[in-house]
């Protein structure tokens, strides 16, 4: 086949894969609404150093009231098998997850007066003026809220994976399957319908969400999955109790934030962000701990594994480590 024609088929293939984005945002819309997509990626890149306070106590409150209502509810005795456990944990995950992309917690958190957010709005991101593709649903409907919590910052949409995703995860689990078979589940949606392929970003941040989702799920019938602690449900005569207190700082950490932990790009959303980064250095020259992950090497460590696509270029530190030297060049006799 000669040049043009291949040069056709590539035309054809990107009106096809274009075509079938906007299909598929009108089939969301149509489905859960436009309230149902705002918060679909997240930008710890603006606004970072503007100082929160910090999240962890409220959202504690409100995950460990859920886990009381619903334990007080529970009738059966202690969960013994996979249908059994699998019952439990769907409870958890309609009451504090749901359907469609803004999740019940996460909806909570972008609303509620107790809990300060970064002064953010959809439309006004680090992605401004973006390309339309090859990431359309993050154009048209925007990023979600900014919060901390444990000293790191998050985008909401971290809590919807945690809840949802992570129940996922927790089923395949007592289905059976291997850790690797899991683990993949996450590289999937993140290279699909909920990642790369809609909003042109494969988040690393929203993959570690999902992991620390699963860990959660195990953890309330399972010893020492957070280290040194028992399983977060107890049984005393036949009834479930709350024995261990559920706390975000044992599943939350920098490389839920999406600048400390960056996304894998599409190459026509790269090319811009390549330009858009660095025009944050005179903040990151401010104060560079701000944008710099803690405990990288355990984070490193305790990640390897689940699917996450570094993609350093994309961190402030070797933005404008980068821009710096092309200051200087530029300055330069």
């Amino acid at each position: 086949m000669g040049a043009s024609g291949q040069s056709g088929d590539v035309r054809s293939g990107r009106r096809w894969r274009r075509t079938l984005a906007v299909a598929l945002l009108a089939w969301v819309a149509a489905l859960g609404g436009a309230n149902s997509l705002h918060a679909y990626e997240a930008d710890q890149y603006s606004h970072r150093l503007v100082p929160l306070r910090d999240s962890r106590e409220v959202l504690n409150r409100r995950v460990n009231d859920a886990l009381r209502e619903i334990l007080a509810a529970w009738r059966g005795g202690p969960p013994r098998t996979m249908i059994e456990k699998w019952r439990f944990a769907r409870r958890i995950y309609w009451r504090l997850g749901g359907l469609f992309w803004v999740h019940h917690l996460e909806a909570w958190a972008a609303k509620t007066p107790q809990i300060e957010r970064l002064p953010q709005s959809r439309f006004h991101s680090i992605y401004d003026g973006s390309p339309l593709f090859p990431g359309p649903i993050l154009k048209v409907f925007g990023v979600c809220h900014t919060i901390e919590i444990a000293g790191s910052l998050l985008g909401t949409d971290k809590l919807g994976h945690f809840f949802a995703q992570g129940v996922k995860y927790y089923g395949s689990y007592l289905l059976g399957l291997g850790e690797s078979r899991i683990l993949h589940r996450g590289e999937f949606n993140e290279r699909w319908l909920f990642g790369e392929w809609t909003t042109g970003v494969y988040s690393n941040a929203d993959i570690v969400a999902d992991y620390e989702g699963y860990r959660f799920y195990r953890s309330l019938f399972e010893d020492g999955i957070v280290p040194g602690k028992p399983a977060i449900v107890g049984w005393r005569d036949g009834q479930p109790f709350l024995q261990r207190p559920f706390d975000w700082a044992d599943h939350v950490n920098d490389y839920w934030d999406e600048e400390a932990n960056p996304s894998f790009l599409a190459p026509g959303l790269q090319r811009f962000m390549s330009v858009r980064l660095p025009a944050l250095c005179p903040d990151y020259w401010r104060n560079p701990q701000q944008w710099m992950p803690r405990d990288e090497a355990e984070l490193e460590r305790r990640y390897a594994g689940i699917g996450l696509r570094r993609a350093l270029q994309n961190r402030m530190d070797n933005v404008c480590a980068a821009e710096a030297a092309r200051l200087a060049f530029r300055a330069a006799p």
